[in-house]
């Protein structure tokens, strides 16, 4: 990697700035000053120090957030705020979101630049289960709840894959006609034309649950926070490759 790439990614400032920072003898590479902002390093194995402190390289990062509304999920947008955005002093060029949550949708997202695990949590085969919390216009009914977890007309070639129900008690905090919807496919708008294949319509929706990964509750909207090894664990045992259940599969028909 070049020097100068090196320390943008740590956001030591822009390419200009680093490469002011490298011309002042301010970096040093394996307690050397450094020869040029072009200088090639081992980011792994050199020792990198600005202004004498060591600087930390780290390949893949995994930050948790819990996305607010109005801010939309990509990693750079001409017009709207974006996630990464958010990350302020932590954002790096190769950041993104590992999937996508609609502009009016809260909740859990995954922000990494881990190309190959973010593939593999959304690839199509692995169903990694994503579980949300919607507000609706009204009450299901016990047809719809039997609908929805068997499989609904979406208007594509195939039904849904059956969900999970779980209809919140307003004793619990939860606005009346709340419910947790969990899903093992992310298709466009999902939840969304899901309740609409039932008459109904999402009022509200947040995500809470993701591969096994849990919104962190402690997070404010718009704040985040890294992985911990326990949480990245997870993640990468719900993308390893697994098989829906027989019954499950035999869902998958022709509309």
């Amino acid at each position: 990697m070049r020097l100068d790439r090196f320390l943008c990614e740590l956001n030591m400032g822009s390419r200009s700035q680093v490469r002011k920072l490298v011309r002042q003898g301010l970096v040093t590479v394996n307690g050397i000053p450094a020869a040029s902002p072009e200088q090639k390093i081992d980011e792994l194995s050199d020792e990198i120090r600005f202004r004498g402190e060591k600087l930390q390289y780290r390949k893949f990062v995994y930050y948790m957030m819990n996305k607010p509304q109005g801010v939309v999920s990509a990693s750079r947008d001409n017009a709207q705020r974006t996630v990464v955005s958010l990350l302020g002093e932590d954002a790096r060029e190769d950041i993104f979101p590992a999937g996508r949550l609609d502009k009016d949708v809260t909740g859990l997202l995954l922000l990494t630049n881990d190309g190959e695990l973010a593939h593999r949590l959304l690839s199509p085969k692995m169903h990694v289960d994503k579980t949300y919390r919607a507000v609706l216009a009204h009450k299901l009914s016990a047809e719809d709840i039997r609908r929805l977890e068997t499989g609904v007309d979406i208007g594509e070639e195939r039904l849904t894959l059956p969900a999970r129900v779980t209809v919140l008690e307003s004793a619990d905090a939860d606005p009346e006609n709340a419910v947790l919807l969990t899903l093992h496919e992310g298709k466009f708008h999902q939840v969304k034309r899901m309740l609409q294949a039932v008459d109904n319509q999402v009022v509200q929706l947040r995500r809470i649950a993701f591969g096994g990964l849990r919104l962190d509750p402690r997070l404010a909207p718009g704040a985040y926070r890294a992985l911990t090894p326990e949480e990245l664990e997870i993640l990468r045992r719900s993308g390893a490759e697994r098989r829906l259940p027989q019954e499950d599969r035999k869902s998958e028909k022709n509309v």
